[in-house]
């Protein structure tokens, strides 16, 4: 019954110095992550990973171990992080979807500026309008469409400034 004790006493003692390491672990992942409100919740994950992987053999560099499960939960977090695209993901702000509810005179007047807007389009001269298009709706830059068109930068930069100079005087005749 000696090993079960012992084994009990050390895990015992793991214990003591996990719970002990909360203070840096946090301060650890404080410098390293922006959001002060996941701290907790990666200090929560390397002590549920020590939970699991159970008590080590050697408890006397405890604390380098604990660190390393903690750099391990870190790189997780990043591969994580990296594959979801977190940081380009927009909050939802309730507040601003609230102005734009889905009023029937609202959507109207949209269909309206819509309608107008395609009038405009078609307006305008046919080198204009491909270039206008190439740019605001391919995305193309302005060099990919110079070399597209066989045009000069200069040329095309010229066409996007009267495309939208045109489209700006239709829409104050649409209002």
């Amino acid at each position: 019954m000696t090993d079960a004790s012992d084994a009990a006493a050390r895990a015992d003692a793991f214990a003591r110095q996990a719970a002990a390491m909360r203070g840096p672990l946090g301060a650890y992942f404080r410098r390293r992550v922006r959001n002060a409100g996941e701290v907790e919740d990666l200090v929560q994950e390397v002590f549920l990973r020590l939970t699991v992987r159970g008590t080590p053999d050697n408890t006397d560099h405890a604390s380098a171990y604990i660190f390393q499960i903690a750099a391990s939960v870190l790189a997780d977090r990043y591969r994580r992080r990296t594959v979801r695209h977190a940081d380009e993901h927009v909050a939802l702000d309730p507040d601003l979807r609230a102005e734009q509810d889905f009023d029937p005179a609202r959507i109207y007047a949209g269909k309206q500026a819509l309608n107008a807007a395609a009038a405009a389009l078609m307006t305008m001269p046919e080198r204009t309008r491909t270039i206008f298009l190439l740019r605001r709706i391919d995305g193309l830059r302005h060099q990919a469409i110079a070399t597209q068109l066989g045009l000069s930068v200069s040329a095309v930069e010229k066409h996007m400034v009267r495309a939208i100079e045109h489209l700006m005087a239709h829409a104050g005749d649409a209002r």
